[in-house]
């Protein structure tokens, strides 16, 4: 029996309660593409979130952080080293290479916020569902409670 490996769709993917509708849709993530700079997806509230992504060695004028519909979109790119700054590398271990790291949102999941410290770049999300697409309680009553259901009219155009 074929196995599919889906980890890399639920660290990609943030406020879904439907993660399987992702399958359908092309150039889901690839582990291997993604792997730069490592994240963390934190539920810090019913309906807030957190994306951090360790990114040492980069300043806020070296990252962007974009949202475009139902996509957040993180990119870092670090100037170069000048010509005439002193010492010389014998070891580079921190990676400070250009990175894109994108994330699908689910349906009214905003971004709230960005901070950056201590080398990590923290992104708040919240997820905001409008009054009319939130679930509500009907009360139930038995005949002779209360007075009886009256119809409903739809509103008249001023």
């Amino acid at each position: 029996m074929r196995q599919f490996d889906l980890s890399p769709l639920y660290r990609s993917t943030i406020g879904f309660d439907r993660l399987f509708s992702l399958l359908d849709q092309p150039g889901a993530p690839d582990n291997a593409a993604t792997s730069y700079p490592p994240y963390n997806i934190e539920r810090t509230g019913e309906n807030a979130y957190r994306l951090t992504l360790a990114v040492a060695g980069f300043g806020e004028s070296d990252l962007s952080i974009e949202s475009r519909q139902n996509a957040l979109t993180i990119k870092g790119a670090k100037e170069p080293r000048k010509e005439g700054e002193t010492g010389e590398i014998l070891y580079q271990g921190i990676a400070a290479r250009a990175f894109e790291r994108r994330f699908q949102l689910a349906d009214h999941v905003q971004v709230t916020g960005a901070r950056l410290e201590n080398g990590l770049l923290h992104v708040d999300l919240v997820r905001e569902i409008p009054e009319a697409q939130r679930p509500r309680s009907i009360p139930i009553g038995r005949k002779g409670d209360g007075p009886a259901p009256q119809p409903v009219e739809a509103p008249k155009a001023a």
